[in-house]
């Protein structure tokens, strides 16, 4: 076999040194594949041609591509979403839209550690365009989640030999930023007793009642809007779990729990029981008074026609039912909360809780929905006064 290295002279009169070698077939095509170098010196040439041919043969040579981030991450979303459900794979897209904004025109092998370090110092200080003032900062979760994403899409490209390395692989959120997003999360608690009566007493009365009640007992607000009267058995003092009714992309999706667990039949406590009996006896007087107008579509929680609420209808809602009744305002879900923290701290056994709470993982539930505050920690008090009196 003769020299791979060709010695030419350019028209200037100066000298380079090239290679062309094969890099195998392009995978799209399944058509042959050639590369072409040329060096300053024949040692340069020569080093890199080994290098090639050694990556070549061992199955790792990264070929020149243009391939556009915004491209790949149409190629990597297809096939990483193809079964998720809607809801999840709306999130990937949406995680991913601002390394479409800052990076999507540029070549993905072109991508520099330095470039995903300014994406995440964008999104921290100005990355917002919606759910908030436009222009702000996203929050340090939102940022992971994109970082994320961007990881597990470079890892795919990686393993298709599309990039050499993952520039996003040691990418870290400031240190700074971390610290105010847990001081932010320590100051979100969720209602205290104290303040669940205080609420529950402003609202007693009110048409929502019983869905806001269904809120207060751990259901999820998807959850809530998904309840059929179908899955309330009012003689058996029980609801059953099977639904649950969320916006994704703007449309109504309707689909069952995340897992089997999230399948659940629950006791309904008295009042509960009362007030979904009495809005049961308050729906048949509205569907009488509207006539044709009614629609029946089976929902527990709907408005004065029939017609189902979504979750944003319900946030809204009780936001509004928070003012009028001069209390801390906190999300839906933060009831939820409130209530697996309440059943934890009144000796409720942790595996009953989960269960409640339709977790898979007891763990989890203690982690993320247990809240204990002072009060709670007064009981340890009471008991080391016996032991250091």
């Amino acid at each position: 076999m003769g020299d791979p290295i060709k010695k030419i002279e350019l028209k200037d009169g100066t000298t380079r040194y090239r290679f062309v070698i094969d890099i195998g077939r392009d995978p799209a095509t399944g058509k042959r594949r050639q590369l072409t170098k040329t060096y300053d010196t024949k040692k340069e040439a020569r080093a890199e041609y080994a290098k090639v041919k050694h990556q070549t043969d061992e199955g790792m040579f990264v070929g020149p591509d243009k391939t556009t981030v915004s491209a790949w991450l149409d190629t990597w979303l297809k096939s990483t979403t193809v079964d998720v459900e809607k809801a999840t794979a709306a999130n990937y897209a949406d995680a991913l839209l601002p390394v479409r904004e800052r990076l999507g025109g540029k070549r993905l092998q072109d991508v520099t550690e330095e470039d995903v370090d300014e994406l995440v110092s964008w999104m921290l200080t100005s990355g917002r365009k919606r759910g908030g003032k436009v222009g702000s900062g996203l929050s340090v979760r939102s940022v992971q989640l994109t970082l994320g994403r961007f990881r597990s899409s470079l890892n795919v490209a990686m393993r298709r030999r599309l990039v050499v390395r993952n520039v996003a692989q040691y990418t870290q959120i400031p240190r700074e930023a971390r610290r105010k997003a847990a001081a932010m999360a320590a100051l979100r608690v969720p209602w205290s007793e104290t303040e669940v009566r205080q609420f529950l007493a402003s609202i007693r009365g009110h048409r929502l009642h019983a869905p806001v009640l269904l809120a207060l007992i751990g259901m999820r607000p998807a959850e809530v809007c998904g309840l059929r009267w179908s899955a309330v058995d009012l003689d058996a003092g029980t609801l059953s779990v099977e639904l649950t009714r969320t916006l994704v992309e703007g449309e109504v999706e309707e689909k069952g729990p995340k897992s089997e667990k999230g399948k659940r039949k629950l006791p309904l406590p008295k009042p509960l029981h009362a007030a979904l009996r009495a809005f049961k006896a308050r729906q048949a007087t509205e569907a009488i008074r509207a006539g044709e107008l009614y629609e029946r579509s089976g929902f527990v929680l709907v408005d004065e026609l029939g017609v189902a609420w979504k979750t944003d209808r319900f946030r809204r809602a009780i936001h509004k039912l928070m003012e009028q009744a001069k209390v801390r305002k906190v999300r839906p879900y933060d009831a939820r909360h409130a209530c697996l923290t309440y059943l934890a701290t009144s000796g409720v056994p942790d595996v009953i809780v989960s269960a409640w709470a339709g977790h898979a993982d007891l763990s989890f539930t203690k982690r993320v929905y247990i809240h204990p505050n002072v009060e709670h920690l007064r009981q340890a008090a009471d008991q080391l006064d016996e032991l250091l009196g």
